[in-house]
């Protein structure tokens, strides 16, 4: 059975690249299809502003002649230069329950990055923390969330006989959410609030977030540098992300905290679960997929948080208690009675603690890999 290894060089071939999961996933009923028009933004040069700062190359696997894998290799220079590394990434890894069509798929990128003179290789992970990231490894009976990585189990077998060790883990939990108020929270909430002279944001629109949307991004750039791998957004992915994503929060569902001059202090970005939708919308928002969408939004048992940072000067004094109170008032609101956490560093242990005062469980784990290329 022969294996040939075709490099993505036309739209032609990125649209079957973007579509190969659709191929392996359907039928899965834990699988979450990503919408086609994302990917193809995100992976073509001319729409992904992360291009100003990674080289990306794709490949597509072919078994007898049929469609059997692909992958990406990205060569992110500001993660090298930031992180003082000399690392070539793959991300967007998929491949039919085959050894040889994954060690075919991964070769190439070890190849390329050895003639780049890099030294490791890490991965599953995007352009930035804002694309999916990490092989699931726990979880496979447990529904994907949007924009996450879901994977058959057979992938971890496969890329741990290539020699690839684990480099880090995150971990997801589901909470259940309480149909009252817990007093404990509310009460730190509270002394949090006027200790530090915070306040919440009142909003009623989307549009009302938009003036606070760069002080946002750039309070992510600034909390999250520290966290594994993470590279501080450039203004231009700041304005794409704004467009992208502001237009259709559901305001409630984003506390902002101001401080007594006006100025963000924290957030979090929450919203409705959209895994079902997307299931429904099979990557794509017409003819009917955006019907689904709007009404995930409106009539939804579940939520997923997707965002959380308290700016440096306010951290470990409580303020985490004020965006989780908020946010349970909204969920009680709109009757969410489970929420997904999305994925935490293995080793936070300041994130997971806040969970203990809810019926919690650990339910999915994410591996990012690495290996020398020496």
């Amino acid at each position: 059975m022969s294996i040939t290894i075709k490099e993505v060089i036309t739209k032609g071939d990125l649209k079957k690249f973007i579509k190969f999961p659709f191929e392996l996933y359907k039928g899965n009923k834990y699988w979450v299809p990503p919408l086609i028009f994302d990917d193809v933004k995100t992976l073509s040069k001319d729409k992904n502003p992360a291009f100003e700062f990674c080289d990306a190359r794709y490949w597509l696997a072919y078994k007898d002649g049929k469609i059997a894998g692909r992958i990406a290799a990205i060569i992110n220079h500001k993660f090298n230069e930031t992180w003082n590394q000399k690392a070539i990434r793959f991300g967007w890894v998929d491949f039919i329950d085959d050894e040889n069509v994954a060690a075919a798929l991964i070769n190439e990128v070890e190849k390329w990055g050895k003639e780049k003179g890099l030294e490791y290789i890490h991965g599953p992970l995007g352009f930035t923390d804002f694309d999916p990231e990490g092989l699931l490894i726990e979880g496979f009976e447990e529904l994907s969330t949007f924009g996450a990585i879901y994977n058959y189990p057979y992938y971890e077998k496969h890329i741990e006989k290539l020699k690839y060790t684990k480099d880090v883990d995150w971990i997801e939990f589901n909470v259940e959410t309480p149909r009252e108020l817990n007093e404990k929270v509310e009460r730190i909430a509270n002394v949090v609030a006027q200790r530090n002279k915070l306040r919440m944001l009142e909003v009623k629109k989307a549009k009302d977030l938009l003036p606070y949307a760069n002080e946002i991004f750039h309070l992510i750039n600034d909390a999250y540098k520290d966290l594994y791998g993470f590279v501080s957004l450039t203004d231009k992915q700041i304005e794409m992300y704004t467009k992208a994503y502001f237009g259709f929060i559901k305001p409630g569902y984003v506390p902002v905290i101001l401080d007594e001059e006006g100025r963000v202090a924290a957030f979090g970005i929450t919203m409705p679960s959209l895994s079902k939708a997307m299931q429904r919308a099979n990557g794509s928002l017409f003819p009917f997929g955006f019907i689904h969408i709007l009404n995930a939004m409106k009539n939804n048992p579940d939520a997923d948080l997707y965002l959380t940072a308290v700016r440096r000067d306010l951290q470990n004094k409580g303020v985490n208690s004020m965006l989780i109170n908020e946010v349970n008032k909204v969920f009680i609101n709109n009757n969410i009675k489970f929420v997904e956490t999305n994925r935490e560093l293995e080793e936070n242990s300041k994130i997971q603690a806040q969970w203990r005062f809810y019926n919690s469980r650990q339910h999915k784990r994410r591996r990012c890999y690495k290996k020398n290329l020496a």
